[in-house]
């Protein structure tokens, strides 16, 4: 049998590109590196302790990285998202150079770089893409970049990410998309809000986790959190409520009466299109953020809406479980942290599905180049040897 393809996790956040590698089959992971307590408390929750690095990746001493087939990840993305500072001095566009010390140092076969679509444009892709140059620090890697939508993969949700592979076992390209809104190519249909939330509760049943805790590298995390526990209402005011009401599918603030806009809103009469929104049944989501909990920040309310009759819509944002299911975490996956703390991981993740995508699409090179290669003449010898 061949032996499993090892995985380190960069910048592994709670661990959806690991989840989609691991859904992939024959990917091991031999470490994964992760800053936030919280999650890599649920990344360990998941992958099992041991080897998951809690703390600054800049920490980690050069012979203490393994050897490792393939290293996945995106260092943080805010220095480089239309919702950060897009200063190239920021710190954390720097961090990308701490995972090139790793590919150096582990000299995978293929590594992935997934990030916000600005990545594609900024001053940072273009020093990676000159050091794959000849005398580059990274000459034998080839590298291959394109931005993928979530939904072409089976994400219910409008999700575009930049993605980069680099290999050293010849190019490797993007993998096809499987799925289409149009059904015209005859790949599946785009999946929608409907096929990921409507069989879940429509009123949850709590607002807050349970009071549970457990100890991940020698500190107290609230958990472990399986996906019923996510399923957190809020209890908004009635004025909330009575804005909720007037937002139709599709619709946003500018479906708000004067009276029920906030001042900011009633004079910023452009732009934030998609804040106090409200979901499509059939359609998918958009970009699910950190903190799809506040309607007010993006188009987060729940698709069920009745104009004639109040108590036929479902007047709240979409809970915690609702986000994880958009992004593609299977209800078997667990989580750890506060609140807040899981918002961010849910909103930060790659989707599973897209990982898992890209996973199958990289594992027949990484298998062809592992497959060991005979000699000529050597079934010759074996024969000769057998005889």
């Amino acid at each position: 049998m061949a032996r499993p393809i090892t995985v380190i996790d960069l910048f592994a956040g709670c661990g959806g590109m690991s989840r989609g590698f691991k859904d992939a089959a024959g990917y091991q992971p031999v470490m994964a590196v992760e800053w936030d307590l919280s999650a890599a408390a649920t990344y360990e929750a998941n992958f099992g302790k041991g080897h998951m690095r809690w703390g600054d990746i800049a920490e980690i001493k050069d012979e203490e990285i393994p050897d490792a087939d393939v290293i996945i990840g995106g260092p943080p993305c805010q220095g480089f998202s239309n919702l950060g500072s897009r200063d190239v001095n920021d710190p954390r566009n720097k961090l990308w150079k701490q995972y090139i010390r790793f590919v150096l140092q582990a000299r995978p076969m293929v590594f992935v770089i997934e990030n916000v679509d600005r990545f594609i444009g900024s001053s940072e892709f273009a020093l990676l893409r000159q050091e794959t140059q000849p005398g580059g620090l990274l000459e034998e890697y080839t590298l291959s970049h394109s931005l993928l939508l979530a939904t072409d993969f089976g994400a219910p949700q409008r999700r575009k990410r930049a993605i980069v592979i680099g290999s050293r076992i010849g190019r490797i390209g993007m993998p096809f998309a499987t799925h289409e809104p149009s059904e015209l190519l005859g790949l599946k249909p785009w999946r929608t809000v409907r096929d990921a939330i409507a069989d879940l509760p429509p009123v949850p049943a709590t607002t807050e986790l349970p009071d549970h805790r457990e100890e991940f590298f020698g500190k107290q995390v609230p958990g472990i959190f399986n996906s019923s526990h996510l399923h957190l209402g809020r209890t908004p005011t009635a004025l909330s409520l009575e804005r909720y009401h007037h937002i139709p599918p599709g619709g946003g603030r500018f479906d708000l009466p004067d009276h029920l806009l906030p001042r900011c809103w009633r004079e910023k009469k452009s732009g934030t299109t998609d804040v106090m929104g409200r979901m499509r049944w059939d359609r998918p989501s958009l970009t699910i953020r950190t903190e799809f909990f506040k309607p007010e920040k993006g188009q987060y309310l729940h698709p069920q809406w009745d104009p004639s009759n109040q108590e036929n819509s479902i007047n709240r944002p979409i809970t915690h479980r609702e986000a994880a299911r958009l992004q593609t975490f299977p209800d078997d996956f667990v989580w750890c942290g506060s609140k807040i703390d899981i918002a961010k991981q849910i909103g930060n993740a790659v989707p599973p599905i897209l990982a898992e995508a890209i996973a199958r699409h990289i594992k027949p090179y990484i298998q062809r180049a592992l497959r060991p290669r005979r000699s000529p003449g050597a079934a010759e010898e074996a024969a000769s040897d057998a005889a």
